[in-house]
């Protein structure tokens, strides 16, 4: 696989996506929310947390502060305790407030939905603006998080450690029709079988199409 062309690579990429959608055809965003904003928030909470701990906290943050203005008046004393359990609250407090008062300021209280103005406030990088732009926006859009990062590597569909690296690497690989999805699929296959540090290997749907795991279990 390592000789493989462009057009081959393009090919063993849709049968993977093909066996990863029948294989997780729940495969979504894990991220309670109900507006483009809180889905933002809690993004924005998910750095360095798992999503389980972000569903635990943003019932009681979005009851209180269910809007972006609602959210640019709060006290950021109370608004840091309920947001405590995620990690890296104070930081994450100061990212929460100023984007939502930006958001007020600049946007009327909308979410932008480009690339460029969403990646324009604080804490707001391509990995978060790419899941708002494909998730709320439907925009083509790929999200590279950890997941992504470790599985797209794995199948071969990238070389670079750098996200946005990946990111052009698999936009070029995947029809562009497939870009949304695509996070969800990984990271769902990313948690159930190709984990980190130790991969499921002999119990991968994909296996006889990646090379990191034919070369594991020496089936080159």
């Amino acid at each position: 696989m390592s000789e493989e062309t462009l057009e081959q690579k393009k090919n063993r990429a849709l049968k993977v996506i093909e066996i990863l959608r029948k294989t997780y055809p729940q495969a979504m965003v894990t991220l309670d929310y109900k507006t483009p904003f809180q889905l933002l928030v809690a993004t924005i909470l998910a750095a360095q947390c798992t999503d389980e701990r972000v569903n635990q906290v943003t019932p009681e943050l979005f009851r209180r502060y269910p809007t972006p203005e609602a959210v640019a008046g709060a006290d950021e004393s109370e608004l840091r305790e309920i947001i405590r359990p995620t990690g890296f609250f104070n930081q994450k407090t100061k990212a929460i407030m100023e984007i939502a008062r930006e958001i007020v300021a600049k946007y009327g209280g909308n979410v932008p939905d480009t690339l460029e103005e969403l990646t324009q406030l604080r804490g707001v990088g391509r990995k978060t603006a790419n899941l708002i732009l494909g998730i709320v926006y439907k925009k083509p859009a790929i999200v590279v998080d950890t997941h992504v990062k470790r599985v797209s590597a794995r199948l071969g569909f990238t070389k670079h450690k750098d996200p946005t690296k990946i990111e052009f690497d698999l936009m070029e690989v995947i029809p562009e029709s497939n870009w949304i999805e695509l996070n969800h699929l990984l990271v769902a296959h990313g948690r159930a079988i190709c984990k980190a540090p130790t991969p499921l290997c002999e119990r991968c749907p994909v296996l006889e199409l990646c090379p990191y795991g034919r070369e594991r279990m020496r089936l080159d």
